[in-house]
Order: structure tokens, then C-alpha cells, then sequence
């Protein structure tokens, strides 16, 4: 079955819970990656239009408004009532999200699910939120207030922007505080059509602004301004670096970054192989390899080798490619032009540096940004294809020999995100969790995660977490009140 295109809706920039035109009256084309074609016009936004989002944001974070006055039930009662809305048009989300991101249907629809899930896991959390009373030594009596943070400026990459839009929308409310939305240029229009829902759930005026534009102008604008309080950006490590010193310059605002990733699967001789086999291919070729916690490189002992090369050549090979939209598709296009190139190019240098290709490679159709499942063995750890991000379907299939061998190449990168490994022996399995240098790892499976489990980054993969309890942190602050208790006189 082929879904029919969706309706477009909401092409424009949404402050205090109306459409406005940009100031500058320019707009922008997003585009169907998987022919090429031109979707629609969107306003595109930049410091002008930010300047007037971060005012509204302000405005409602302000003492006394609607937003800081309200119960923290009622607020977890909105995010409720935000997830209703959702379910209630998932066939519609599903087909846009498709549309405009190039994603498998069945995908969308993991997005869609997973997104209802975040926002009511961190409904939850909206009345449980509390200080702490502290035994303070002399005559005091001390606690803390648990306080938002204020006006958070939350940046969205093209990959899954539904998903990553709850993963940032959902905590920041959830403490009270009121966001700027900037969402990749590639992909506005499900974060665009999520508005529309957060309005129709009742949010106040101003507590969600959602601003399409380009990150060197609307983003760049966000993250110096002296009125946000905090940036929570997913991206490049690049990006992020640049972010960092931008929230240094300005008002020293909190950032928290989740960034790039070269994630090692580690398959021991003892594995399931065909389990194993199974979950390096969906850790690679998962949304067409555009996801940061991709298991781009497969380290797989020498032992099966042979046999695992063999395996995953004919998984990639059947793999079906084709319209995104249709049920019997597995694998889309590349987000758009740059990233398709950028993809074959890495491809290139693979072959270039002696890397075998076993099967792909090569353009996919005619039209649209469609790049083959692509697998290479006799990878070593000095290629580029081992050492860059390539945020696309190339799977790369490295051989080692011991435990000690393969942490030490699992750590020699300055990504930290992700990682995976494989075996029968619980402690072999729980040595490498220890020794790897990854904000989450997988045992005996890969890619499973949800509201509960944090997920972020050692090292340059970035600082902070989202999902899961401890992300709350990431969107407060502590304050310590302390009262002098009067003494009688003897």
C-alpha cells in the first residue's frame, strides 16, 4: 500500500499561539527527498523573528503569569492532553513525517509511538518535582527549591524530528519552563504541526514558539541571545563546539549537547550469529544510517569472521529500497543533495583505501537521494570510512582477536556515544561495558531504548542527557533557602 500525500497545514512561524509571516518576508522550500521535489514554502525566520519568539517566551516565564501560576499537576495534565492529540492524528503525522524526512513508514510510525510515550513519561514527573530539607549545623533551618531555568532554546536535526522535538519539549515543561523551537531547515513540518497541537491543548500564550529558519541565522540567533537562559541542541559535534563558545560569549547561558557518534558493535566468536548479524544490520541501516547512534563500526572476532561478512552482505543485499511511503519498504533516500553526496564520497574513499566493497555502493534509481545499503570488510581503524561520522548506509566490518585488542580500538576516537556487544559469556559482556567509553550500551541487542533510559555522550558526543529522570536536571535549578531559627532566652 502507497499512503496518499497529507494536506500541508502550517507553513509559518508560531509565537504566543499565532501564525505570523517572517519579518523579513522571506521564505524557504522544503523538499521530498525521495524525489526531489519541492513539498512547499515555509517562512523562514532569522534574528528578527527570534527576537520576537524570545520576548513571548519571556513574557510567559514571567512571576505571575499563567504558566508560573499554574499547579504542576495541570501542567502534567497539558502534556497529558498534548499526547491525546498526537495519538489522535498519528495516520497524519506518520504520513508527514514520511513526506518530509524521507523516513519508512514503519519508522514514522516508531517516531510518532515513542514521542507519545516521552511526553507522558515526563507528564508524570510534573508534581514530583521537589527540594530537599538539609540538617544544616547552628541554629538554621535549610531546604532547596527545585526552580526552571527559565527560557530554553531547543534546536531539532532533521533525522527524526518529531521524536527529538518531544525528547526536548516534554522535560522542559514538565519543570515549567518556556521554549523557543528552532527545527532543521530540511524538516519543519511535523515541529510545525506539533504547535498547532501544543495550542489546541491549552498551553498559555508564549510558553511554545516554534521559529523555521537556517541555522546560521535564526539558529546563531538563538543561541546568542542574552535573553535565553539555555540551549539543548542535537547535531554535529561540530555544530555543538560552535554552540559551546557562542553561550560562553554572550550570557554564559546552560547548554546541553547531544552530538555525533562512530559507535563499535563488538561480536565475540561465542555470539548468536544470526541475532548478531541481525542487529548490526538495523544498528547501521536504521533510518538509512542518518542516526547518531548508528553501529558504525562492527568489530567481529576472527573466529566468524568469514561467516558474519558473508551474512551481512546478503541482509544488505535484500534489503528493499524504494518509496518511503510504501509498507513493503525498508530503506529511503538521504535527507537531500549535500548529505547523498557526502555519503558517496565516503563510499569512494573506502574502495580508494583498500576497504572491500561486498555489495552496494552505488546510487539507488534515477531520481530522489536513494544511496544502497552498503557494506565493506577488510576495514582497519586508519581509514576514513572507520574514523568519520558518515550518517548514512555504509557498514563498515572490522576484524580483531582479544578483549583487551578491542576496547582499546573501541576508545580510539574522540566520539563516546553509543556501543554494542555480543556474546554468550556474561563476563565478557560486562568487562566491555566497563572498559568502552559510551553514554549507553547494548547487550546482546541494539538500539533499544525509551522515556526511562537516559541517552547522551562521553567525550565529544556531547555534555548532559535526555530521556529518563536525570534529564530533569537539565532544565532546573537548585536554590538553598536558609532561615534563622530564633532562640528563647534562658
Amino acid at each position: 500500500m502507497v499512503l496518499s500525500t497529507p494536506e500541508i497545514k502550517y507553513t509559518k512561524i508560531f509565537i504566543n499561539n499565532e501564525w505570523h509571516r517572517s519579518v523579513s518576508g522571506k521564505k524557504f522550500p522544503t523538499f521530498n527527498p525521495a524525489t526531489g521535489e519541492k513539498i512547499c514554502d515555509i517562512e523562514e525566520g532569522d534574528k528578527a523573528d527570534i527576537d520576537l519568539a524570545v520576548k513571548a517566551a519571556r513574557e510567559a516565564f514571567k512571576l505571575g503569569s499563567p504558566w508560573r501560576t499554574m499547579n504542576a499537576s495541570d501542567r502534567g495534565r497539558l502534556l497529558h492532553k498534548l499526547a491525546d492529540l498526537i495519538e489522535r492524528d498519528s495516520d497524519y503525522l506518520v504520513k508527514l513525517e514520511t513526506l518530509d524526512g524521507g523516513h519508512v513508514i514503519n519508522n514514522s510510525r516508531m517516531f510518532i509511538y515513542a514521542a507519545v510515550s516521552i511526553i507522558r513519561y515526563f507528564a508524570g514527573y510534573a508534581d514530583k518535582i521537589h527540594g530537599k530539607t538539609i540538617p544544616m549545623d547552628g541554629n538554621f533551618f535549610a531546604f532547596t527549591r527545585i526552580e526552571p531555568i527559565g527560557v530554553c532554546g531547543q534546536i531539532v536535526p532533521f533525522n527524526a524530528p518529531i521524536l527529538v522535538a518531544s525528547l526536548k519539549i516534554a522535560p522542559a515543561l514538565c519543570c515549567g519552563n518556556t521554549i523557543v523551537m528552532k527545527h532543521a531547515e530540511q524538516t519543519p513540518l511535523t515541529t510545525l504541526y506539533l504547535a498547532s497541537l501544543i495550542k489546541e491543548a491549552g498551553f498559555p500564550v508564549g510558553v511554545f514558539n516554534c521559529v523555521p529558519g537556517y541555522g546560521h541565522t535564526a539558529g546563531a540567533a538563538l543561541v546568542a541571545h542574552n535573553d535565553v537562559d539555555k540551549i539543548s541542541f542535537t547535531g554535529s559535534t561540530e555544530i555543538g563546539k560552535l554552540i559551546q563558545q557562542e553561550a560562553g560569549k554572550s550570557n554564559l547561558k546552560r547548554v546541553s549537547l547531544e552530538l555525533g557518534g562512530k559507535s563499535p558493535l563488538v561480536v565475540f566468536d561465542d555470539a548468536d550469529l544470526d541475532l548478531a548479524v541481525k542487529c548490526a544490520h538495523e544498528g547501521v541501516f536504521q533510518g538509512q544510517g542518518q542516526i547518531c547512534i548508528a553501529a558504525s563500526r562492527c568489530f567481529v572476532q576472527e573466529g566468524i569472521y568469514d561467516r558474519f561478512v558473508a551474512k551481512s552482505r546478503e541482509l544488505a543485499a535484500a534489503r528493499v529500497i524504494g518509496d518511503p511511503s510504501d509498507e513493503k519498504t525498508l530503506h529511503g533516500p538521504q535527507i537531500d543533495e549535500k548529505q547523498f553526496n557526502k555519503v558517496l564520497d565516503m563510499i569512494e574513499s573506502g574502495k580508494k583505501e583498500g576497504a572491500k566493497l561486498e555489495t552496494g555502493g552505488r546510487r539507488f534509481g534515477n531520481m530522489g537521494y536513494f544511496v544502497e545499503p552498503t557494506v565493506f570488510s577488510n576495514v582497519t581503524d586508519n581509514m576514513r570510512i572507520a574514523r568519520e561520522e558518515i550518517f548514512g548506509p555504509v557498514q563498515q566490518i572490522l576484524k580483531f582477536k582479544t578483549m583487551d585488542e578491542v576496547i582499546e580500538r573501541a576508545n580510539a576516537t574522540h566520539y563516546g556515544l553509543a556501543a554494542g556487544v555480543f556474546t554468550k559469556d556474561m563476563e565478557k559482556a560486562l568487562t566491555f561495558t566497563q572498559g568502552v567509553q559510551a553514554g549507553i550500551v547494548w547487550i546482546n541487542n541494539y538500539f533499544s531504548f525509551s522515556a526511562q533510559t537516559p541517552l547522551g555522550g562521553f567525550k565529544q558526543s556531547g555534555i548532559g542527557r535526555e530521556n529518563g529522570e536525570d534529564c530533569l536536571h537539565e532544565y532546573c535549578e537548585i536554590k538553598t533557602v536558609v532561615t534563622a531559627i530564633p532562640q528563647k532566652n534562658s
